[in-house]
């Protein structure tokens, strides 16, 4: 292949929802580790939240579903234990489930030197099972919009399995509001992201594209090294409340409530909103 038909191939639009490559940002080594250290960094907001609005959003959580030792919750993408520490910490038995492994042996660390029972499971949650029932589910910082419609689908209907017959289920989402901010561009750079993608020289492609019927947008990172190139597709579903609200009935769900974020702020028309879901 030559200069203009790999650089074609770099810049072309794929069909939406066509690959899913998420497996990549969390078995790689290196950049594993790049997305606990994004974790564990209490200022910023990248791959979860900051400190500040984690300690609020877990005291609403705490309050607005009454937890107590008498609760058992699980968290969907739970990481490196942000959510399930702090709801361990006031009593509450918690599962955890992550498919990073550097993610669930920093939590398990963490669990272990500060006495805090927790069931970690390694495993992606797309394929995790389980007979046991739980009175709150909870994914949050968005994860819902990085599965297709079918990966949503399925997962809806797992939700609505595991709970018990009062249960909730919480979850954040992009709007579409959010949605129109987004600009397509295109990025080229030796080393995109300080090294993010690897521990030695590479070249990075980023090319951002928006699908406006649908509602989506693909980060496309293409990264070039002496020895191989990778691909790696980061799509995000952004929504509108009626489009969530179709989604989660066509699994027996209904929306209970609507925030604007985790922290249980009143729902305005912001970037982001969390949901309450319940059986139907």
């Amino acid at each position: 292949m030559n200069l203009f038909e790999t650089l074609n191939t770099i810049t072309q639009r794929p069909v939406v929802w066509s690959k899913y490559t998420a497996g990549q940002l969390w078995t790689d080594a290196h950049i594993a580790t790049q997305m606990l250290d994004y974790h564990l960094n209490p200022d910023v907001d990248a791959a979860s939240r900051n400190e500040k609005f984690i300690d609020e959003s877990a005291a609403w959580i705490i309050s607005r579903f009454n937890l107590d030792r008498h609760s058992n919750i699980i968290d969907f993408g739970c990481g490196p234990g942000l959510y399930t520490s702090r709801f361990a910490q006031k009593g509450v038995n918690v599962t955890g489930v992550d498919f990073s492994a550097n993610s669930i042996d920093y939590a398990r660390g963490f669990a272990s030197e500060n006495a805090l029972q927790i069931n970690y499971i390694e495993e992606n949650y797309l394929t995790f099972e389980t007979e046991k029932k739980f009175d709150l589910i909870t994914m949050i910082y968005c994860d819902f919009c990085a599965l297709s419609p079918a990966q949503r689908f399925e997962l809806l209907g797992k939700f609505n399995r595991m709970l018990t017959d009062d249960g909730s289920i919480l979850l954040d989402v992009h709007t579409e509001k959010a949605f129109e901010k987004r600009t397509e561009s295109a990025k080229y750079e030796r080393n995109l992201m300080d090294g993010f993608w690897a521990p030695h020289d590479y070249y990075g492609f980023l090319n951002i594209f928006k699908y406006a019927e649908e509602k989506v947008v693909l980060d496309k990172y293409t990264i070039v090294d002496s020895e191989k190139e990778r691909v790696i597709y980061n799509w995000l579903q952004y929504f509108s409340l009626e489009a969530l609200t179709r989604e989660v009935e066509a699994q027996g769900l209904y929306i209970d409530s609507v925030y604007d974020d985790v922290r249980g702020t009143k729902y305005s028309d912001s970037d982001d909103m969390a949901v309450v879901l319940r059986r139907a």
